[in-house]
């Protein structure tokens, strides 16, 4: 079975759109908000996702 680098390409796109949308919601609140810590270190966490789905694309199209 071949990956498909160009879904890979979609999802790291679809990732991005929702880190910004993330980051929207969570500037709204203030940083000593729980909620919005919570919400900044999802943010963090799919900022490294999205590194790492880049890193794995890469080395699929090399």
């Amino acid at each position: 079975m071949s990956l498909d680098v160009s879904a890979l390409g979609s999802i790291s796109t679809s990732l991005d759109e929702l880190v910004d949308r993330l980051r929207l919601v969570s500037s709204e609140l203030s940083e000593d908000d729980e909620v919005g810590a919570e919400l900044r270190e999802v943010e963090r966490q799919l900022i490294m996702a999205s590194r790492r789905l880049e890193k794995a694309a890469r080395r699929a199209s090399a």
